[in-house]
């Protein structure tokens, strides 16, 4: 595989550990909210650190696009298929603890009473999001707000079950970008703009409403 592949598997790791890290302190531990704010604070800082390598070794225009904004633009089949059992590995452990992750999202006290051992559950979950984020990025680069807006969209349909939820949302995800993808390719012809920049553009409008009207009918 290749050495950018293994790099980004390596830094979805750390960041992984870093985050639930940060997210873990303090008198309340692991909550969602503590989980977020870590995860903003550290897409700042390696935001920052990408910018400043790119920078100071100056690369070419089309890889500071693709490693600041995303692009499936020019892909490399090889790397594709180097990186495919990471994925299958990834999503076919996402799609096995669908009913355990339901479980652990009603409480940890609650999953632990219907017997569950959630510390494996945990475990096994986090690795699934390395394998998927790291072979994603080694791909297509950092391409937000999919991970954001489509598991709130797909709660709409099919409610909070994981069973259902997670195929889903990776059905959708895939769906998403390929519009997002069409429009980078036909907004500003003959040029194209990076996927990673058109991703906003759709997704930001679609949160908020989504946050907006959680808020107002307190659903999900």
């Amino acid at each position: 595989m290749s050495l950018s592949a293994w790099f980004a598997l390596g830094g979805a790791a750390l960041t992984a550990i870093a985050v639930y890290g940060l997210g873990s302190m303090g008198r309340k531990g692991t909550r969602p909210l503590n989980l977020i704010l870590a995860g903003a604070a550290v897409t700042t800082l390696l935001a920052s650190l990408t910018s400043g390598i790119l920078i100071v070794s100056q690369r070419t225009l089309d890889e500071i696009r693709f490693w600041l904004a995303g692009s499936v633009a020019g892909g490399d089949i090889a790397l594709l298929g180097q990186v495919l059992p990471y994925f299958a590995l990834g999503l076919g452990l996402a799609l096995t603890l669908g009913r355990q992750i339901t479980a652990l999202s009603l409480g940890e006290e609650v999953a632990q009473g219907l017997g569950q051992g959630t510390a494996r559950v945990k475990i096994a979950a986090a690795l699934s999001v390395v394998l998927l984020a790291g072979a994603s990025v080694a791909i297509a680069g950092p391409i937000g707000f999919v991970g954001l807006v489509v598991p709130h969209l797909c709660r709409f349909v099919v409610g909070s079950d994981y069973r259902w939820l997670l195929p889903y949302a990776a059905v959708l995800g895939a769906s998403l970008l390929i519009v997002a993808d069409i429009g980078a390719r036909l907004l500003l012809q003959p040029q194209e703009l990076p996927v990673g920049l058109v991703m906003p553009l759709l997704g930001a409008p679609v949160l908020i409403y989504l946050l907006r009207s959680r808020s107002k009918h307190g659903y999900g």
